[in-house]
């Protein structure tokens, strides 16, 4: 059977998506709890759905499969052991809630059907769900008055960070916040136990289990034989190195890692916040990223003699480096917001430079970026703009709501 995976670039033309419709667990947000949950705001569930299926709509007009996380879960999840198995992993690595009730927390999971108990483990499980006299055993009377057994998971429609597709493998990535941390297993599963890819041998470059964090957001497959990382406040430099190590020591496609150091903001998250490939030779860029001259923190990682031990270049210009790295004689950096200090601020804040290319030249924006939108097409590129009132509001733009799992080779 054709290779389930399959990304050696960022805008080869996309044929298969992971995305995740936004559920109740974004009405479990409350005011109190938005900073531990990593939200600014509370999106209005009945139009960040609508929102978010105009999203998926577009993909589809353009000849993309769409599949969505929950189905994906469902159709693993199809043994009642695997099932239990995944119910304890999910409590067991939310025990700071849960407060000696995994037992109880477990059985009232398992009273749901399949499908049920994943949207149940996505929305959060509140205190007040669990029977009161079942609940007798549990010195209740002690608690810290926190709702939440489960904490809700509202992030989960960024689905580009728990796992990235890197060649025919897979990045399942250790997330920095506790919040966001669990997320990552649902990829695990689903690559293991999922018909579509378990029969598949699918190599695991970064596992979730390493101490250090990495994000999808900072993952960007610059060509097949290229990958650039953002050094954020989402993904270390330790974890960069263990994912570099990995591929030059299990495959032999890829020859470099481009490591850039971002700034360490939460306006600045991720790289692709910052900084994300459009065409062969254009990129977008929020210029408060760049120094005097273009200058950044930059570090090529190559294979060294010893495979313990890595080739290491340092660069300070981010142009010249990509038209090192790609073959280019020139490229174009478009700037956020036209380059404007307060129309930039304000289109990155709201992801104008987080595009999601689906072929060479072909993006989708959010529409309130009309400014960088505008720009993108003054140069060529074909701009597909989708509403985001309320998708905004998580702080991700397309490329954050979307995992690829399958592209197009590049024609050159």
């Amino acid at each position: 059977m054709k290779h389930p995976l399959h990304v050696n670039s960022e805008i080869g033309t996309l044929r298969t998506v992971l995305l995740h419709r936004p559920g109740k667990e974004v009405e479990n947000l409350t005011p109190k709890f938005l900073k531990r949950l990593l939200f600014d705001d509370i999106p209005y569930l009945p139009v960040i759905q609508k929102e978010h299926d105009y999203f998926a709509a577009a993909l589809q007009n353009r000849g993309v499969e769409v599949v969505y996380l929950d189905k994906l879960m469902t159709e693993t999840l199809q043994t009642p052991d695997l099932k239990e198995q995944f119910a304890e992993q999910m409590i067991g690595e939310s025990k700071e809630n849960v407060n000696g009730s995994s037992e109880l927390l477990k059985e009232y999971l398992l009273s749901f059907s399949t499908k049920d108990m994943i949207h149940k483990i996505m929305e959060g499980v509140l205190k007040r769900d669990i029977d009161e006299e079942k609940k007798v055993h549990l010195y209740e009377f002690m608690s810290d008055h926190y709702p939440f057994y489960l904490d809700p998971m509202p992030n989960l429609y960024f689905t580009r960070d728990p796992a990235a597709v890197i060649g025919n493998g897979i990045s399942i990535n250790k997330m920095c916040e506790g919040a966001r941390r669990r997320e990552s297993i649902f990829m695990d599963y689903i690559m293991k136990h999922h018909p579509r890819f378990a029969r598949h041998d699918i190599p695991v470059w970064f596992h979730r289990d390493y101490e250090f964090p990495m994000e999808g957001g900072d993952q960007l497959m610059l060509s097949h034989d290229t990958v650039a990382i953002g050094v954020s406040a989402r993904t270390s430099a330790k974890a960069i190195e263990r994912l570099a190590k990995q591929l030059f020591q299990r495959q032999e496609n890829i020859k470099k890692v481009i490591a850039v150091d971002i700034p360490k903001t939460r306006a600045f998250m991720h790289l692709d916040t910052v900084f994300t490939m459009i065409d062969y030779d254009k990129f977008t860029i929020h210029p408060a990223i760049q120094g005097p001259d273009g200058e950044m923190n930059i570090f090529v990682l190559e294979r060294g003699d010893d495979p313990e031990r890595l080739k290491i270049t340092e660069r300070r210009n981010l142009a010249q480096t990509l038209k090192d790295v790609l073959g280019l004689e020139e490229i174009l950096l478009l700037p956020c917001g036209g380059g404007d200090p307060i129309i930039a601020a304000r289109e990155q804040w709201n992801d104008g430079s987080n595009t999601l290319s689906i072929a060479p030249g072909v993006v989708v924006t959010y529409d309130r970026n009309y400014v960088s939108n505008q720009l993108l097409r003054e140069n060529g590129v074909e701009v597909i703009e989708i509403q985001s009132s309320e998708l905004s509001r998580g702080r991700g733009g397309p490329r954050c709501m979307s995992m690829p799992l399958m592209r197009e080779n590049l024609a050159r």
